[in-house]
């Protein structure tokens, strides 16, 4: 039986810190394959031409096959097909409201998890990190933090930039604690959760004193615990693909 996995980033990576590698490497290597194909999946920016580009020009660099999905500009080869070829899906931040409208509309959702139980790596930042779960701590509404219902893969809720965005800290808190949203994770900008089968099995971090958190309600009282990641840059020979 394949080993399923997703690695959720509340921050980080090409995108946020393009001279620092770390976490993309270790995505990478959880393949296990010496040049994989990594596909960008950049719905949540309305298939951003800059953020396309520039995941291109970091994976470029490295010993892997990058490509990307494109839904707003179509995309030649059957959809499921190319779907289930990828050793990783990465999925860039943005709209996560308008994410998941169109991957439902396109059956993207439905492809992404058959290829997630072939073995198909998930990963993610911001809106790519909280889409997995059964919900989600969004700004997909200007001006406002709301809960929204998201894949589902992963139990529970989560919230992305913890420590980069301070009203979402409050808000995410209160939201657990009023029933409003699931018990979940959070997790600072430059840490990442590695679930195996659907648990979590490591947290990572690209940059010292970063964490990640556990919320959970228990008879209407708020535990909150703080997860210590695992700095990569101690294995960054280890890591780097």
């Amino acid at each position: 039986m394949k080993k399923r996995q997703i690695i959720a980033l509340g921050g980080g990576g090409f995108s946020m810190e393009p001279d620092n590698p770390l976490l993309d490497n270790y995505i990478l290597y959880q393949t296990k394959v010496n040049k994989p194909k990594i596909c960008f999946i950049p719905t949540a920016s309305g298939d951003s031409k800059d953020y396309i580009n520039r995941f291109y020009t970091h994976f470029e660099t490295k010993p892997c096959t990058p490509s990307h999905l494109s839904l707003f500009h179509g995309h030649s080869t059957p959809l499921e097909d190319f779907v289930m070829q990828q050793d990783v899906l990465y999925v860039g931040g943005g709209n996560t409201r308008n994410l998941m409208t169109l991957w439902r509309e396109w059956g993207l959702d439905k492809m992404i998890r058959k290829a997630y139980e072939n073995g198909t790596i998930l990963a993610g930042i911001s809106a790519g990190m909280i889409c997995w779960f059964e919900q989600g701590l969004t700004d997909s509404i200007p001006g406002t933090y709301s809960p929204m219902e998201c894949m589902g893969i992963l139990e529970g809720s989560a919230c992305p930039h913890f420590d980069g965005e301070g009203e979402r800290q409050a808000i995410f808190r209160e939201l657990i604690q009023t029933g409003k949203m699931k018990s979940g994770y959070a997790c600072d900008d430059s840490v990442g959760l590695h679930f195996v089968n659907e648990q979590l099995e490591r947290v990572i971090s690209s940059v010292e004193g970063k964490f990640a958190y556990e919320m959970m309600l228990v008879k209407w009282d708020l535990l909150e615990e703080k997860l210590v990641p695992d700095y990569l840059e101690t294995q960054k020979k280890v890591n780097d693909v």
